[in-house]
């Protein structure tokens, strides 16, 4: 019986994929994809829970596709019964969009060896958070003499043409301008005065990233001098000796639960599960948590220490008492017309 031409082309990709990935097998059908998300995440990844995952499943091929979560949900929406990504990473926001829209399956907590050991914050029935991410003011100590201490320092004069942010499709940029209107009388209900607050920066603006990656490159590159951004890819910046410091502000640093979660008709559901429980792991956490990537921890097996213990918290409690966290549920109510708006409205 001859194959028909899809049946063909299914076949072809399958061999190829083998031939790609001598460890794979036909039960395996293509390589574990997870979707981390760009810069300083997908460095730490790379270098740390990959080697892990591997290590655990030496058989077992997999390949990191970084890429924003708006990017992610949009994928695997394109394709949901046979989704091009199997473990995705998510902010707050986009992973309640991704649970919304069926696109992941529970965890199963129950046989996990780490699940238990996370604090309560990161147990999440739908997928566990490994990490925190802290957001707060980043500059650059040769350039900006006097520490910054206020959101609002981002408007002195001073600063014109040398302020870089990002635009909202990052759970960076839509973060901040909830802080900003809330700096002003607004809240995550209300972002109309953010908005007037952006009006009056553009002056100040060197650069709108598309991405928090990015926006660490321009600082790299000497294009921008202050911003706000992601407390762990300032500090990898430092280790390749970039001249550039993190603050909180004033106002409180933004910090928030990154989780991370098993694709809905994955067809790797198993070595998905595995990759998660690496990321759970206290040998995993323990190393993303030391220098270069200094990424805040969510086991409690796992102590906080060195430049984490020093800039952010002691521990989690600590943590949650100082910094800022946001209703991602409120906010997801009217982002999508915010990101339309910022993309009409706000450019330099």
């Amino acid at each position: 019986m001859m194959l028909d031409r899809r049946r063909l082309l299914t076949s072809a990709l399958t061999l190829g994929a083998m031939h790609a990935f001598p460890g794979l097998s036909l039960a395996q059908a293509r390589p574990l994809v997870f979707a981390t998300f760009t810069g300083s995440w997908e460095e730490a990844h790379k270098a740390v829970l990959v080697p892990a995952f591997r290590k655990a499943n030496a058989d077992a091929a997999i390949v990191l596709d970084p890429m924003l979560s708006v990017d992610q949900i949009a994928k695997v929406n394109a394709a949901k019964a046979n989704p091009p990504i199997d473990v995705m990473l998510h902010d707050p926001g986009p992973a309640l969009v991704a649970i919304g829209q069926d696109l992941v399956d529970p965890f199963p907590a129950d046989k996990s060896a780490y699940y238990k050991d996370l604090i309560p914050e990161a147990q999440d029935a739908m997928g566990p958070a490994p990490f925190f991410q802290v957001v707060g003011l980043t500059y650059n100590p040769e350039t900006v003499k006097t520490p910054p201490t206020s959101w609002a320092d981002l408007w002195k004069p001073e600063f014109k043409g040398k302020v870089g942010i990002t635009n909202l499709n990052s759970t960076l940029g839509t973060g901040w301008l909830v802080e900003i209107a809330r700096m002003r009388g607004g809240s995550e209900a209300n972002v109309d005065e953010g908005f007037k607050a952006l009006e009056e920066l553009k002056p100040n603006l060197a650069a709108v990233a598309a991405n928090p990656g990015a926006l660490a490159t321009l600082f790299q590159q000497g294009q921008v001098d202050i911003s706000p951004g992601n407390f762990n890819a300032i500090q990898i910046l430092k280790a390749r000796g970039v001249p550039v410091e993190f603050v909180a502000p004033k106002e409180g640093a933004i910090a928030f639960k990154t989780t991370i979660h098993i694709v809905k008709n994955s067809p790797n559901k198993e070595l998905a599960f595995k990759l998660i429980e690496a990321a759970l792991s206290p040998e995993v956490q323990t190393t993303l948590m030391n220098s270069p990537y200094l990424i805040v921890p969510t086991n409690t097996k796992v102590a906080m220490s060195g430049e984490i213990a020093k800039v952010l918290a002691k521990d989690t409690d600590e943590l949650k008492k100082k910094f800022v966290f946001q209703d991602w549920k409120k906010i997801n109510e009217q982002r999508a017309s915010w990101i339309e708006k910022f993309n009409r409205d706000i450019k330099i």
